[in-house]
């Protein structure tokens, strides 16, 4: 059967794909699975609850969950309805909330724990449209969404026949999710998206992805994450079994025992596998330690296409078996793809992933564009290093005069809720939506970004810096968690740094520095002495207007909760440049304390 509307999927898994681990989750220690006649079940009479209680197209629902079946079971009853989904990230600040709850007109909240009832029940007092909170868990004293399943099955027979009708009335471009984009600056907007900008991209990508319905898929990016919502609705597709895992904590037992075939994930969450791998090694000893960074530094130099070799592939093989083959088994021993988007992944981690055979294909898109605009393919010539891969085969992409990556196509939103002035903004008379991105296509139609366009800089001497691409590099340093990189009409490029607090404590330990807390930490002399070496070492690979001249360390770790990173991991630049103005006018002089060149002058207050 053909997929137009993101339902058809439900469908297609019961007649085509009949398994019993259609959907699993893992729930206190414990796998709980999902067939694809339960899953259908479950679709079905979450849809006559909603024809019962009222719902009818075009209403909306906003969801804040964790992942599970349950996700898929509301996403898709909605769908088959023609109620709008919105879903929205667990980790919003207060204003980001009450500005999702007001602007989006929804009906009723679903979510998933006491955690979250508890933040929404009190942000929904200022949203007048929301009627109800629900739980997806059962919570003493607190609707659960479980009504809505007792109410359709009452009431199946009653709305059997206008469940059909209303489902074969639905057409691929009809409106059915809209995602707050998380944005870097502001408060988020709407983006409408609708059965065919999803399915056109599952469509595109489907014969890239290395996998089939006999394996299995591990998921924990947020679905309420555009990317792992159209990985989602993909695998499910192609009928392969999802598996939820219980929590980002517990991700590497769950990996091993899943064994998935693949995963998506953010660069942030390879930076974090790699650094604890690195730390493990670091505490090995003798021949092992020698072996483990041999093996490393041979996967750092890895190419693709064998063109290191024949020396260097008889040394791989050998590194693989001995070293890497223990990474491998740390996934659970199968993986054949890492989907990597949301941001700008090093190369260096791609080179050494792929070496180790955990093959990482890195994508391109955004959440306007439903999302991928292109993706690296399996294999040489297709997938290279430092690019996002060849573009997708339904959509036209063109780079405008000043380097703007401009896309076109089935897949691109219907545009911002409720605001017409930012859609036009965007999306040009030809239909062309301006990414925001700077690039540039290549041989086998290859796109590879090099920049935000807004957040290029001038410096006062004329030349530009894509501070990105700065950031990227320094924070291939073990000792740097997150970095800023500033210096608009300045004379000098310089940083903010929020230091990898975990490795930092650890070299302190093996150094007897010893200190009351991290704000003490940061002043130390040794401390700054470590980081400007650090500095030092990597500026020497860079052009010189590019080289980082000064830096101030912080005391705080950057997280979402706390507003420096947005929920998808990305340096909110405008909400630092505020937090930290002290620190910024220090660097450039604007204090009496003008600092030293290089040599960062900590305030007492993390300011």
């Amino acid at each position: 059967m053909e997929i137009r509307r993101t339902f058809d999927i439900v469908d297609q898994f019961v007649e085509k794909y009949p398994k019993d681990d259609a959907l699993t989750v893992k729930r206190n220690g414990q796998w709980e699975k999902f067939s694809s006649q339960q899953y259908k079940e479950f679709v079905d009479n979450f849809s006559y609850g909603l024809l019962a209680a009222g719902f009818k197209k075009g209403d909306k629902i906003l969801t804040v969950s964790n992942n599970r079946p349950e996700w898929n079971f509301i996403d898709m009853g909605m769908s088959q309805v023609g109620v709008i989904h919105v879903p929205i990230y667990p980790n919003n600040g207060q204003k980001e909330y009450e500005h999702i709850l007001v602007h989006s007109d929804a009906r009723i909240i679903i979510t998933s724990s006491q955690e979250y009832y508890d933040i929404l029940s009190e942000h929904a007092k200022v949203a007048p449209n929301i009627e109800k909170i629900y739980s997806l868990d059962n919570l003493e004293g607190i609707p659960n969404w479980m009504e809505f399943i007792e109410l359709g099955k009452q009431n199946a027979a009653k709305f059997k026949d206008e469940l059909q009708k209303i489902k074969d009335g639905i057409e691929p471009r009809d409106l059915m999710s809209i995602i707050y984009t998380s944005g870097t600056t502001g408060l988020s907007k709407g983006v409408m998206l609708c059965h065919e900008n999803f399915m056109c991209n599952v469509k595109a990508t489907q014969n890239i992805l290395p996998v089939g319905d006999n394996e299995k898929f591990l998921s924990f990016l947020p679905l309420c994450h555009v990317l792992e919502r159209m990985v989602n609705y993909l695998f499910m597709s192609k009928g392969v079994s999802v598996y939820y895992a219980e929590s980002i904590e517990t991700l590497g037992d769950d990996m091993r025992e899943v064994s998935p075939e693949g995963f998506t994930c953010v660069p942030r969450v390879l930076e974090k596998i790699f650094d604890k791998i690195m730390l493990k090694g670091k505490d090995l000893k003798g021949i092992k330690k020698a072996l483990f960074f041999w093996a490393v530094n041979l996967g750092l130099k890895y190419e693709l296409n064998r063109a290191n070799g024949w020396w260097y592939e008889f040394q791989l093989k050998l590194a693989n078996k001995l070293i890497f083959s223990k990474w491998r088994e740390a996934t659970g021993g199968k993986i054949r793809v890492v989907i990597s988007g949301g941001a700008a992944l090093q190369v260096r981690l791609a080179k050494i992933f792929n070496a180790a055979q955990i093959p990482v294909m890195e994508g391109y898109g955004l959440t306007e564009t439903s999302p991928v605009i292109s993706v690296n393919h399996p294999e040489y010539p297709k997938l290279q290093f430092g690019s996002v891969g060849p573009i997708l085969d339904n959509i036209d992409v063109k780079i405008a005069e000043d380097g703007e990556i401009m896309m076109k196509g089935p897949s691109l939103m219907l545009g911002y809720y409720k605001d017409d002035k930012k859609t036009a903004e965007v999306i040009d008379k030809d239909g062309y939506f301006h990414t925001g991105d700077i690039g540039e296509i290549g041989e086998h139609n290859i796109l590879k970004i090099t920049d935000r366009k807004k957040e290029i800089f001038k410096l006062s001497t004329g030349k530009y810096i894509a501070p990105q691409v700065v950031e990227n590099r320094f924070k291939e340093s073990a000792f740097i968690e997150q970095i800023m990189v500033v210096g608009e009409g300045e004379k000098f490029a310089a940083a903010i740094i929020c230091p990898s607090f975990e490795f930092l404590h650890g070299w302190c330990f093996n150094h007897n520095i010893t200190y009351r807390d991290n704000k003490d930490l940061i002043q130390i002399p040794e401390v700054i002495a470590r980081f400007q070496q650090e500095v030092d070492r990597i500026n020497e690979g860079l052009g010189s207007y590019r080289q980082i001249k000064k830096f101030e360390l912080t005391c705080q770790e950057w997280l979402t909760e706390t507003g420096e990173l947005s929920p998808t991991l990305k340096v909110k630049r405008k909400f630092l440049k505020e937090k930290y103005k002290t620190k910024l006018d220090r660097l450039y002089g604007y204090t009496e304390d003008h600092g030293h060149i290089g040599v960062p002058v900590n305030a007492v207050e993390d300011n």
